[in-house]
């Protein structure tokens, strides 16, 4: 694509040329969060770098915490892509975890540096770029919605309160393996793997225990914390956004 094509009049998103586009624009962001941090990045400059014009950039994404959900999205989607034909045989619920915890590792092992600068506005509870946000609930709810797969096409035994808000659960733990993996540098984040690899039978042995009826009142007091907290974010206006940057 040439600067001129790029600079034209924006081709309609989910054509050809529009989605060629918007790749681009999130490419051009995410290097540039990672080269220069969040807050010294702007539309204007992310324009620049991808050859468009400032109106064509904001006319695919009104901000650039717009861009940053979209690159949340695009990852979902990928891993998604790769994590279900790869747990389609298994059927124990720590194996089908470990599966999809290292699938989530490997599609983000390319965007580490990026992750170590959004790392610091992301933790902010009120920025809409936390995972725990307003803005970022369509990217959890995918990443949600695979627990839930990884769960259903397993054969673990659990009380059946607790099966429906395991992969709420186990998308919480998933999001303390990314924080430590974000700070891990090891060779290739390996212990993030060696994490993982000794905290998923954990979860598989704590998950069958909840049948027991000793652990019951346990059970019920998981459960009401759960009820008590989630969703993990109520809808709020955002404040001190600004204008465009």
């Amino acid at each position: 694509m040439t600067d001129s094509e790029t600079r034209a009049t924006p081709a309609k998103p989910g054509s050809p040329r529009g989605e060629q586009t918007r790749q681009l624009i999130v490419d051009t962001a995410v290097r540039l969060f990672a080269e220069r941090g969040y807050e010294q990045t702007t539309m204007r400059l992310v324009a620049g770098e991808a050859g468009v014009s400032l109106g064509n950039a904001y006319y695919y994404f009104g901000s650039k915490e717009h861009l940053v959900q979209a690159f949340y999205e695009r990852i979902q989607t990928e891993i998604r892509a790769v994590a279900l034909p790869a747990i389609a045989d298994i059927r124990r619920l720590t194996e089908r975890l470990r599966a999809v915890l290292y699938i989530n590792l490997d599609v983000m092992t390319p965007y580490h540096e990026f992750a170590g600068k959004l790392i610091r506005t992301a933790a902010d509870p009120a920025s809409p770029v936390s995972p725990f946000s307003t803005e970022s609930s369509v990217a959890r709810e995918a990443s949600i919605s695979l627990f839930r797969e990884v769960v259903s096409g397993s054969t673990v035994k659990v009380d059946s309160r607790l099966r429906e808000r395991l992969p709420e659960l186990l998308w919480l733990a998933s999001m303390g393996i990314t924080l430590y993996w974000v700070h891990d540098n090891s060779d290739g984040q390996a212990r993030t793997r060696v994490l993982i690899d000794r905290a998923t039978p954990l979860v598989g042995r704590l998950v069958e225990l909840t049948r027991l009826s000793v652990l019951r009142p346990v059970t019920n007091e998981v459960l009401g914390l759960i009820d008590a907290l989630w969703p993990p974010q109520s809808s709020r206006s955002r404040q001190g956004s600004g204008g465009r940057r």
